[in-house]
């Protein structure tokens, strides 16, 4: 066994990764590029190594750099985690040349498997289903448009060399076709520095399923069941779980037979993941296998009682798995959920700054943080906008379902927008819970963006019953209590209205023995709750049922979140209810004569100059942010008037970049 190990990775892989190498009892080494000089990562491994510039280009993509740290630490082994060289068959030589084990596959699994083209080929070869499609690569936009139309619309463009849904385009007609090759394209250099693009048949209302398996160098495969991961937005995974809601014993059995058997085909040693797609008939189509750790490895890891990284390290030093597939046993339910950096309302771009207030919910047997931030640390512009992943388990699908829900509202976040409300809305979702899922699913429920005002799939009146109560508490320190409480109910009240998304809730609010009671027409409330005045967290007892709601304190008013849901409330007397009103709304200011940029990013191409007349569609400008282009286009005719920034520059969100006339 090793003595040493480098994680030649950032963030919450790189803890995680770290966390088991340290319980094996072996010294862990850390890199770090500049943005990462005080990261979590760095400091929870027993040696750190400076890899140069925040860029990952100029750092955790140098593999002169890695090597060079992997001398200078004695490591005898490198676990690349996900992303960056994790795939990367040039690394992996360079570290076989340097008598540095690879903890992964061998170089002939990484390039065949890691070739989208040459991986299809190989699939069919080892007898796995594949989707109709192109394998060829495609030369340019106008190739793309005759092997699209050869295919038949709806068609995925994607890279060879892609992956976490980067250089990925859905395309549905010529025009879009055309952009989208490009758009990808772009995408596919920037990331992997290799922009060679296929096509293939885009499968309506499909599953994305996948196979986990685990190698050894003595022949042994095995798979250890499957996982679901259907929700996604932008072709990126969102929440996973295993096992999927939709699998039965005869599907299960068969991917993974022909999971193991391209493993085979290839020599294949380490973790692996064959990913399915899979049609309303639970007919599977190979899409790819990666040829590494996945991000939602963890759900594995509580349905089987396997530690991944483990057997990884264990495969690597040469060890026989310690299971066969008849010890596979696939017990209870577990859910994961992908903490982002984003706004859902705004397509989920990404989002960057410092977390002022950072809380993660409790870690027991059945939940689980993986996550490599801490309060005070920052997201950067240069990586993946993740922050964590949470994960929980149950007996049974709802119990995993209910704990989540629980979690997410426990998990408190300030400083940067985050995507916490809309997982908590997912999986509270109806749809969600009755297992009727496909990639579409945030498309077709969501349409017009994620609102948490508009969550229903609660119940509205806790916040407000909350609200009243937490309200009666702050006047209860702040008033004169030197006499009885019926002097102060004289002198406050206990008759007040709830204002919630415009509209009026008369309460009724009393002192009781042991907490409060709230009566709203003919519901009474009785609410109990050790809350003390500045935590963020409302733990309470809302008629025997326990709640979690998070406060921020907004001026007069108050911010609760519960459940997916966010509710703007303001208690006050039923006088002042009546005043408000008649209370003019402040109007909005008027932006229309500007393009905003709608993320935080580096503006890679602008098209336009001043005293240019464009036409509605035309494209302006592009963001890049976390190696994703996102095109800037006129939402009408119009004449440029002012172009207020420059090409290459950094911008804020909302930041104006064209003043139109």
């Amino acid at each position: 066994m090793f003595d040493k190990i480098l994680i030649a990775n950032r963030g919450e892989i790189a803890c995680r990764v770290i966390r088991t190498v340290r319980r094996m009892g072996i010294k862990t080494v850390a890199v770090y590029s500049d943005a990462d000089r005080q990261a979590l990562h760095v400091r929870m491994a027993d040696e750190a190594f400076w890899i140069g510039g925040s860029a990952s280009a100029d750092s955790y993509l140098r593999i002169d750099r890695i090597l060079a740290a992997c001398k200078g630490s004695g490591a005898q082994a490198v676990h690349p985690g996900y992303g960056f060289l994790s795939e990367n068959a040039e690394f992996a030589t360079a570290l076989d040349e340097a008598g540095i084990v690879f903890i992964g596959p061998g170089i002939e699994a990484i390039t065949s498997m890691g070739d989208k083209i040459k991986s299809k080929q190989l699939a069919r070869d080892a007898g796995t289903n594949t989707i109709p499609g192109c394998p060829d690569i495609i030369h340019d936009e106008e190739h793309a448009v005759k092997i699209a139309g050869e295919i038949g619309y709806p068609v995925m463009l994607k890279a060879s060399a892609g992956g976490g849904g980067k250089g990925m385009r859905v395309v549905r007609n010529d025009e879009e076709c055309r952009d989208g090759f490009n758009r990808a394209a772009n995408e596919a250099r920037s990331s992997f520095g290799d922009d060679r693009m296929f096509a293939e048949k885009f499968i309506e209302e499909p599953r994305h399923i996948e196979i986990q398996l685990i190698a050894d160098q003595h022949g042994n495969v095995v798979y250890l069941g499957e996982r679901e991961c259907s929700i996604q937005r932008r072709h990126q995974k969102v929440i996973e779980e295993a096992p999927s809601p939709f699998m039965d014993d005869e599907t299960r059995k068969a991917m993974g037979e022909q999971a193991v058997a391209l493993a085979k085909a290839v020599n294949y040693t380490s973790a692996g993941t064959v990913e399915f797609i899979v049609d309303a008939d639970r007919n599977f189509y190979f899409l790819e296998m990666n040829t590494r750790l996945q991000v939602e490895h963890p759900v594995t890891e509580f349905v089987t009682g396997q530690d991944l990284v483990e057997l990884m390290i264990r495969v690597a030093a040469g060890e026989k798995l310690p299971i066969t597939q008849e010890d596979v046993t696939i017990k209870g339910w577990a859910i994961e959920c992908r903490v982002y950096a984003e706004d859902p309302s705004r397509n989920f771009l990404p989002s960057t700054g410092r977390l002022v207030r950072y809380s993660a919910p409790v870690e027991s047997e059945n939940v689980r943080v993986d996550s490599g931030i801490e309060e005070g640390g920052e997201v950067s512009m240069y990586y993946d906008p993740m922050i964590a992943k949470l994960i929980t388990y149950g007996e049974l699908r709802d119990d995993a379902i209910n704990t989540m829900a629980e979690a997410l509202d426990h998990y408190y976040i300030r400083g940067v927008t985050h995507n916490i409300s809309f997982l908590n809305a997912v999986v509270m979702h109806p749809r969600f819970r009755a297992g009727r899922l496909s990639t579409s699913f945030i498309a077709d429920e969501y349409p017009d963006g994620f609102h948490p005002g508009d969550v229903q799939h609660c119940d509205p009146m806790t916040p407000i019953v909350v609200a009243a109560v937490i309200h009666r508490r702050q006047l209860e320190r702040s008033a004169d209590m030197t006499g009885q409480i019926r002097r102060f109910e004289r002198k406050i009240g206990k008759n007040w209205v709830v204002i919630s998304q415009g509209e009026h809730y008369p309460v009724t609010v009393c002192s009781v023995a042991h907490g409060h009671e709230v009566t709203h027409g003919e519901s009474v409330y009785r609410i109990t709750t050790d809350w003390r005045f500045g935590q963020p967290l409302i733990e309470a007892e809302v008629n025997g049922h326990q709640v979690c709601l998070q406060l921020d304190v907004s001026g007069p008013g108050y911010r609760m979140f519960h459940r997916g849901a966010e509710r703007e409330l303001l208690v006050v007397t039923p006088t002042t209810a009546e005043l408000t009103r008649h209370m003019l709304k402040k109007e909005k200011p008027d932006v229309g004569r500007f393009l905003l940029s709608p993320m935080p990013g580096l503006l890679i191409r602008l098209n336009v100059a001043e005293g240019d007349e464009v036409k509605a569609g035309e494209e302006l400008g592009v963001v890049e942010a976390m190696k994703m282009e996102n095109s800037l286009r006129a939402a009408e005719d119009s004449k440029i008037a002012k172009v207020l920034v420059v090409e290459g520059e950094s911008l804020v969100v909302d930041q104006p970049i064209i003043e139109f006339e």
